[in-house]
């Protein structure tokens, strides 16, 4: 009787952590559409520069698609030749859906090739969970940047392919008023590491993404926005990226 009992927790807190369709290799959901598969097409129809005050780089994008290091197919690397992007400056080469979002259920695969390999998935083009290999505070990997950090012993290291599994809800608004943070759920290679959190504001000033020059970062505005990678001069690599768009009527991203 103890063994089932045993057995019985265990269970329940492997499925409270762990969840299907997560992790490397998860597969789009139904109703999902995959905006990168490792072929320059589907980078050229789904993806732009972002246009924000920082842009330098020019299209098409310069992005290398490479073959994956540790697998079959291509990869994305996000080190453009823009020589801004080569000095840190995040804004001037960063890429980002041509679709943009409220709510939304995402995957990404991510690589860090070299140590302190640096990029970030920035959701509705605001909201950062960080890469930063060797780093695991509020600024480092899988963070939501500066609020929250994560347990580094998710990650599989450099090297070696990581994956997201992100469900994101908009804030919302009542005439023109913001009435709900917006919040997110963020599985690290199929560990739960931030269970419905809110998110307070966009860090990183206007060179950031959407509002980041609002208020400090505060003045968020009801406008959907994309899915966006930094260019920062690392070459972290990406594959595996797709998106499905939600109605959440719920103040809760848990899944």
């Amino acid at each position: 009787m103890k063994n089932i009992l045993l057995f019985l927790a265990l269970f329940s807190l492997s499925t409270s952590v762990f969840s299907q369709n997560t992790g490397l290799g998860a597969k789009p959901l139904k109703g999902a559409k995959v905006y990168f598969d490792g072929s320059k097409k589907s980078l050229k129809k789904n993806w732009t520069y972002w246009n924000g005050p920082r842009l330098t780089a020019k299209l098409p994008i310069k992005w290398p698609i490479v073959p994956d290091p540790a697998g079959k197919g291509n990869a994305l690397s996000s080190k453009d030749p823009n020589p801004d992007a080569a000095q840190g400056k995040y804004g001037s080469a960063d890429i980002v859906t041509k679709d943009e979002f409220r709510d939304f259920r995402l995957h990404v695969e991510f690589m860090a090739t070299e140590p302190g390999g640096n990029s970030g998935v920035y959701l509705q083009n605001r909201y950062e969970i960080q890469i930063l290999d060797g780093d695991s505070t509020t600024h480092g990997m899988a963070a939501i940047i500066n609020e929250h950090a994560a347990p580094y012993s998710a990650y599989n290291g450099r090297g070696k392919w990581n994956a997201y599994d992100i469900m994101f809800r908009a804030a919302r608004f009542r005439d023109g008023e913001l009435v709900e943070k917006p919040r997110v759920t963020v599985y690290f290679n199929g560990i739960k590491i931030h269970k419905n959190q809110p998110i307070q504001q966009v860090w990183g000033g206007p060179f950031s993404g959407l509002d980041g020059g609002n208020d400090g970062g505060k003045g968020i505005t009801d406008t959907p926005g994309g899915l966006k990678l930094q260019a920062e001069g690392h070459n972290v690599l990406y594959r595996n990226i797709w998106i499905q768009k939600m109605d959440l009527k719920e103040a809760n991203t848990n899944f």
